[in-house]
């Protein structure tokens, strides 16, 4: 029988080509393709982790250049690391297959990182136009585009454009408070101030938009009420210099405080507030001389000084005409009254009405603001002896009793309102008629003893006018 010997053949494992430039190309991913071609997964698992991280730090951490440029050199190194590990120049290997793969995977990826670089370019261009303009509204329109793939293939942008929105929320706060500070808030411009000052500061390169802020408040002013923009435009004389843009704030306050603090001293006239007139007359005098409105300011504190003086004048008159007010004790001037002099010096009476009241109307005055003259007068007093008579006595009629006629003495300080000081202090002494045939008199209890030694001549109103015409009239 003849056997039949049968040879079996060893398997014999033929090396796989690679392609050097498709692992090269396929890594250019930043994926690891490039090793899963070559079989190492474990070292597609280890730079994929590695490029993770960089692209994580990129994005949100190291938003810098610089860090771009390392993440480019791992980049570089991952395709160079690629190329000799699939051989290099040593094996001249070209298989379409794994290069179209390569490409298929690579190629999107880089048109995508270049489309969105592109496109941030774009976005960096209207925001530094935006900033150029101080326009914070075509900024974060612009900024609002910006999303997680911008932020990884152009994460400095991304970073600027922070600062950008970081400057325009402050100044959208500081607007808000300056605008409050128009009212008259000066926690409220202080405030806005010192949020424009951190943006020049903090945040350079957005000085424009501060600018734009700052013309918007103080083409604000003024504003309707000039107390207001007084009150502002103090707030802003006052501002310490801080050597930037907001210092112009201060030139803008000198052209606009004069007006303002003379239509607030107009203000406070108007309403009758005296003190407050004079102190924003006077202070466009002290802190702006030489004014065009200057002369208006000096005529504002004359008004307010004199109705100062009035108001002070009627205050210490305040009282009954039949009693003497504390002006008597205590005269005080009132500059815009007329001077004493030569004619009619208008009066005001006060202490003893009955004979002050005989006086004509034309010497008295109905009110400070038309007097001349204060004349403060005290009880009648017996004056200077003018004629004795005898009179009955009622218990002993064969016994006359003398009775002495005097002149009524009224003790007198006259006062120049002009300068509230005295011109007179002295009584003066009023006649009249004297020894009638029936002397009439008043006793008291159950007995009339008979007339009182000594009485008041009986005086017309001629005879008051008399004495009083020697202090009026002049």
């Amino acid at each position: 029988m003849d056997h039949l010997t049968h040879d079996v053949a060893e398997p014999v494992h033929v090396a796989r080509s690679h392609d050097p430039l498709a692992v090269a190309l396929a890594n250019a991913s930043l994926l690891g393709v490039g090793y899963l071609m070559l079989r190492r997964r474990a070292l597609a698992v280890v730079t994929g982790l590695v490029t993770v991280v960089l692209v994580i730090l990129l994005a949100s951490v190291t938003r810098s250049v610089w860090f771009e440029i390392v993440v480019v050199l791992w980049w570089a190194a991952l395709i160079v690391h690629g190329w000799f590990l699939a051989g290099g120049r040593t094996r001249r290997v070209a298989v379409r297959g794994q290069r179209l793969v390569a490409l298929g995977v690579t190629v999107p990826v880089l048109l995508a990182v270049a489309l969105l670089r592109f496109d941030a370019a774009g976005i960096e261009g209207t925001v530094t136009e935006a900033r150029g303009s101080g326009d914070c509204g075509q900024a974060s329109t612009a900024l609002d585009r910006v999303w997680l793939g911008h932020r990884v293939v152009d994460a400095p942008l991304t970073a600027r454009g922070e600062k950008t929105v970081q400057a325009c929320q402050r100044l959208s706060v500081a607007r808000f408070e300056l605008t409050a500070g128009l009212t008259g808030d000066t926690d409220a411009l202080s405030g806005g101030f010192d949020g424009l000052g951190s943006v020049l500061a903090e945040l350079p390169g957005h000085e424009k938009m501060v600018d734009v802020v700052l013309d918007g408040f103080l083409s604000g002013l003024p504003v309707k009420d000039p107390c207001r923009t007084a009150e502002v435009t103090d707030w802003l004389r006052q501002r310490p210099a801080t050597d930037n843009a907001l210092d112009r704030s201060a030139d803008v306050a000198a052209r606009t405080a004069p007006a303002a603090l003379v239509g607030c001293g107009d203000a406070h006239m108007a309403a009758e507030e005296w003190e407050q007139a004079r102190t924003r007359y006077q202070q466009l005098l002290d802190q702006y001389p030489g004014q065009e409105l200057t002369a208006k300011a000096q005529e504002g504190v004359r008004q307010a000084t004199l109705a100062i003086e009035l108001a002070n004048v009627r205050g210490l008159l305040q009282g009954s005409p039949t009693t003497q007010p504390a002006y008597c004790a205590n005269p005080a001037q009132y500059s815009g009254a007329a001077p004493y002099g030569p004619g009619t010096n208008r009066a005001l009476l006060y202490g003893n009405y009955h004979y002050a009241s005989k006086l004509p109307a034309e010497w008295r005055a109905s009110d400070a603001a038309e007097a001349v003259l204060v004349v403060c007068a005290g009880e009648a007093e017996m004056g200077t002896p003018v004629q004795t008579c005898p009179y009955e006595n009622k218990i002993f009629p064969e016994f006359p009793q003398d009775v002495t006629f005097r002149k009524i003495a009224i003790p007198v300080k006259v006062f120049e309102l002009r300068t509230g000081q005295p011109v007179a202090d002295t009584k003066i002494e009023i006649g009249g008629a004297s020894c009638p045939e029936v002397l009439s008199y008043t006793y008291y209890g159950p007995t009339d003893l008979g007339p009182p030694g000594e009485v008041h001549v009986t005086a017309s109103d001629d005879d008051v006018r008399a004495a009083f015409g020697s202090l009026i009239n002049r």
